[in-house]
């Protein structure tokens, strides 16, 4: 049986465009869609290939829900593979997010930090 793999995620944010042109200047990647999405709302596609994270918002205000760890099925957080950990610790710092919870581990090392909307990514380097 061949293996199955994660095509995308979906997460509610406050400004899809604003998120999406961040996430590409971020982490590299590109805009693979945009459009309307259920209920009226947006969404876009950014990622590569193969897998990408849906970057959604209806119509109106949108609330955050508190501590996602204490939320079944809460997201809590996205973790982003990259090759230089240091060189994306320091485009973190540059779009004035602070990063946290650093640490060595096997097989590799990692951060966190949280965007504009709270969503916390889990920065992680394997080489």
């Amino acid at each position: 049986m061949t293996p199955a793999f994660l095509e995308h995620i979906n997460v509610t944010v406050s400004d899809p465009e604003a998120t999406a042109k961040r996430l590409c200047d971020l982490f590299g990647w590109k805009i693979r869609w945009n459009g309307e999405a259920m209920d009226g709302g947006e969404t876009y596609h950014v990622g590569g290939d193969q897998s990408y994270p849906a970057i959604y918002k209806k119509p109106g205000e949108v609330q955050p829900k508190g501590n996602t760890y204490q939320v079944l099925g809460g997201l809590n957080h996205v973790g982003i593979v990259v090759k230089d950990i240091d060189d994306m610790e320091l485009r973190v710092k540059k779009l004035g997010y602070e990063p946290h919870s650093h640490g060595d581990y096997e097989p590799g090392r990692r951060f966190y930090f949280k965007d504009d909307d709270k969503i916390e990514f889990e920065v992680v380097c394997y080489s």
